[in-house]
């Protein structure tokens, strides 16, 4: 991760991505730096525009409603439901959970009158 860390950097002061300030700004962050790695990560990120990369990622979990505040929005009592249907499986697999120890307890019973 801190491969792509370091490419962020170089990318937001102006600098050229390339395999020297990579490894600079890797061995500067006290990384034992791989070469084979930074290579790698030169070579993919080639014809990549990482402005627009980012962008992209940043918009994505609000066009998806990832964050749960916003739930007053169109949909957010839909969004509500679906959790309301994760609290209803948790628990469905804590009772299962709860069944799986009463059955333990019994098969312990069952060893006590063994060993009397």
């Amino acid at each position: 991760m801190e491969y792509v860390y370091a490419a962020l950097i170089l990318n937001e002061s102006g600098e050229e991505i390339n395999e020297d300030n990579l490894t600079g700004v890797l061995e500067a962050a006290g990384v034992d730096v791989e070469e084979s790695r930074v290579k790698a990560l030169v070579a993919a990120l080639e014809d990549v525009d990482i402005d627009e990369a980012v962008e992209e990622a940043a918009a994505v979990p609000a066009a998806t409603g990832g964050s749960a505040a916003p739930a007053a929005d169109e949909g957010g009592e839909e969004e509500a439901a679906d959790e309301g249907g994760d609290e209803e499986e948790e628990e469905a697999a804590e009772e299962e959970a709860a069944d799986d120890d009463d059955d333990d307890e019994e098969a312990g019973e069952g060893l006590g009158e063994l060993f009397g």
